[in-house]
């Protein structure tokens, strides 16, 4: 076992730069090393560095540890630093550091227009900001979104903005287990928002545009209207657009879900899968080439620059660009007739990309992209191994089989803290889905290259509709069966890293036969069991009230150990996005499911009295001369604009907590806001910048 690690750390330098340079990325973000601190660090690990190997043989070799911790030390600091200067906020000309709000904004289009349900979205990079007779230089990213009554076709990739509307700040909706859309955001260095109507900015003659992106965004465009012009069915369509450039606007969010639902949703990102197709379809395609002396050196640039292009073409996420990084490796070992080493290979890529984008670590799908493929590379052949079949098509089959096995022993720690739920039929699933995929794609890389001839095109695109409805139905199919989803799955980051400690263990004992890797494995299931023993505990004795913050509508739930009672408006448990956004993570967070009624929560009229607390909802039905004398309460929560004044209200219950929640207009919000102030009444919230929540204790 020692020697098998010792020869994977001689054979794989880059792990042993990417390990503290990950490191120093995690300790900036989570510590704010100031660069006071950093810059010094950096400096005297180089020197000692330096002095280090300019020393005799005998002493470097005596003391080698300290050319390790140098090293070490060196990429941890190039970690913090790197983290540090990424990260927009410490920008000087930042744009929420020197914006105000009458300020003339100038923007330029980093993307062309996607189309929403009610308007028209793209990112932009903020040029300059205009005050008065002065211009100021800024960076950042702001998302524009468009009314509908805005001519789409008048800005594309390049054009130039001019407006003065506010911009408003990006914020989280702070219900208990969401998506953190604003660290998300800052990540991508974007610092607000605003929605433009027609007369809200002025369209700039000139554009800025960069020549390769134009090109990129000219090929993507001539594919998408290929793809519409020959594969009818919106759904179809849609997936078609996915599965071959990653464009993702037209994708049925049904669909999206029911892929995820099985365990197939990456065969619609483009990863290495994509990639790979293209790297066989260059390799192929460049065959002859090498052939010829003169011609031989220009394969690995003609085959380089096409996994690139279409890296670039497709997005350029995480994932892909991995994927080309890992390949770009390949072709240059076989242009040099050297051997590459898939571990270093990874180590390499990853490297890279974080030194490109260090918030990439916090990325799902860059995560789930390096756990599939070093998941494969570890534990495909073992698994392959369990089971011979002299028949090819069996072993075929077992083959396929196993790679999905392999794949999804480290992505699964990673899919239940990001997304909390397990496909139970992945196995089955995955046999149809990847092979049936990877030949769509291939079948429209020929649909793109015999356009040329329509009664080929149109024979092809059918081919390809039918495939991907073929493949839509069969995904459905499966996600109706029963136990097809294994949801409400929480776990911590600790257990995330117990889990991991866990498959070491366990896989180092199989491997190797050794005891003391089997106890490790058997300790680390018992404090992982432990930790979620004691979270179920605590789960079954909670009591609490939960006010969501859900744009115009009206969503409460009573929490009673592992079991709740949703009140509000009949349609939002309908709603199946709303639902996954809003309540579903709050309901996992708590461990909870929905119940029909509590035994200690009882109703009468807006009046609710749960565990002993006296709830009023005054909303839209609210009668406020139904009864007589003043009512001691603990709570009230204002909906739908009721037609109440605070003054009233206090005047009814003696109460010293008001919510207002997030179906009510900003306007009466402000009004009540005032009222509130005039009152005095400090125990006031506002569900607009978070849930509340409430201890019913």
């Amino acid at each position: 076992m020692l020697r098998q690690t010792l020869y994977l750390w001689k054979q794989a330098p880059f792990l042993r730069l990417v390990l503290p340079l990950i490191a120093g990325i995690l300790l900036q973000w989570y510590c704010s090393i100031p660069l006071a601190l950093a810059w010094p660090v950096l400096a005297a690990a180089v020197t000692g560095l330096v002095v280090f190997n300019l020393r005799v043989t005998f002493f470097q070799f005596r003391y080698g540890w300290l050319n390790g911790i140098f090293i070490n030390t060196v990429f941890i600091s190039v970690g913090m630093l790197l983290c540090w200067y990424a990260y927009s906020l410490h920008g000087q000309f930042w744009i929420n550091k020197n914006y105000r709000p009458k300020d003339k904004i100038t923007v330029t289009l980093k993307e062309p227009l996607s189309e929403k349900p009610n308007s028209w979205k793209a990112t932009a990079v903020v040029q300059q900001l205009v005050r008065g007779d002065s211009s100021l230089p800024v960076s950042g990213n702001i998302i524009l979104y468009f009314s509908k009554d805005i001519a789409a076709d008048q800005l594309g990739y390049g054009s130039q903005l001019l407006f003065s509307k506010p911009l408003q700040p990006i914020k989280n909706s702070g219900n208990p287990g969401s998506f953190n859309y604003e660290r998300y955001t800052a990540f991508q260095s974007i610092g607000g928002q605003i929605f433009l109507r027609p007369g809200d900015f002025v369209l700039l003659p000139a554009k800025n545009f960069h020549p390769l992106y134009r090109f990129l965004y000219a090929c993507r465009e001539k594919v998408l209207h290929t793809i519409t012009s020959y594969i009818a069915g919106k759904k179809e369509a849609g997936m078609a657009e996915a599965l071959l450039v990653g464009y993702k606007d037209d994708l049925d969010k049904t669909m999206v879900q029911s892929y995820s639902n099985t365990g197939v949703v990456h065969v619609i990102a483009i990863s290495g899968m994509h990639l790979g197709l293209i790297y066989w379809l260059l390799a192929l395609a460049t065959g002859p080439l090498k052939k010829r002396k003169h011609l031989r050196r220009a394969v690995p640039v003609i085959v380089i620059s096409g996994l690139w292009l279409f890296a670039l073409l497709a997005g350029g996420g995480p994932s892909i660009l991995r994927s080309a990084v890992m390949f770009t490796c390949i072709v240059i070992g076989e242009s040099l007739e050297r051997k590459t080493f898939i571990y270093n290979s990874l180590a390499a890529s990853a490297f890279i990309l974080l030194c490109i984008n260090p918030f990439w670590l916090w990325d799902a799908g860059f995560q789930l992209s390096y756990t599939a493929v070093l998941s494969i590379v570890i534990f495909m052949k073992p698994i392959y191994n369990w089971f011979y079949f002299k028949n090819k098509l069996a072993d075929t089959i077992w083959k396929l089989m196993a790679v999905t096995l392999a794949a999804q022993v480290l992505t699964t720690p990673v899919s239940m803290y990001h997304f909390h739920q397990f496909p139970v039929y992945f196995l089955f699933t995955n046999l149809l889905a990847v092979p049936l995929s990877g030949l769509i794609v291939l079948l429209e890389i020929l649909l793109c290259a015999v356009t040329f001839i329509p009664a080929v095109a149109h024979a092809t695109g059918n081919t390809i509709q039918w495939l991907i409805a073929a493949m839509n139905h069969f995904i459905e199919y499966m996600e109706r069966l029963p136990f097809s989803l294994w949801t409400g799955m929480q776990v911590n980051l600790l257990q995330v890293i117990l889990l991991y400690a866990v498959i070491t263990a366990l896989a180092c004992w199989l491997t190797w036969k050794n005891k003391e890797a089997l106890m490790a494995g058997i300790a680390g299931i018992l404090v992982f069991l432990t930790i979620r023993s004691s979270s179920f505990i605590t789960a079954g004795s909670r009591h609490q009230l939960v006010v969501y913050n859900t744009s115009k509508h009206q969503a409460i739930d009573f929490i009673c150990g592992r079991n709740c009672l949703f009140k509000g408006d009949d349609a939002l448990p309908e709603d199946r996005e709303l639902l996954r956004l809003a309540l579903a993570p709050s309901r996992t967070l708590y461990r909870t499911s929905v119940a029909g009624s509590f035994e200690n929560l009882f109703c009468t009229g807006p009046i609710f009295c749960f565990n002993n607390k006296t709830i009023v909802l005054a909303d839209r039905g609210f009668n406020k001369n139904d009864s007589q004398g003043k009512i001691k309460a603990d709570l009230i929560i204002i909906s739908k604009n009721a037609p109440v004044q605070l003054a009233g209200l206090l005047q009814r219950f003696q109460c010293n907590q008001v919510v207002l929640d997030a179906s009510n207009s900003p306007s009466k919000v402000n009004k009540w806001k005032q009222e509130a102030a005039k009152l005095g009444l400090h125990c006031f919230s506002v569900v607009d910048n978070g849930a509340f929540v409430m201890n019913m204790d």
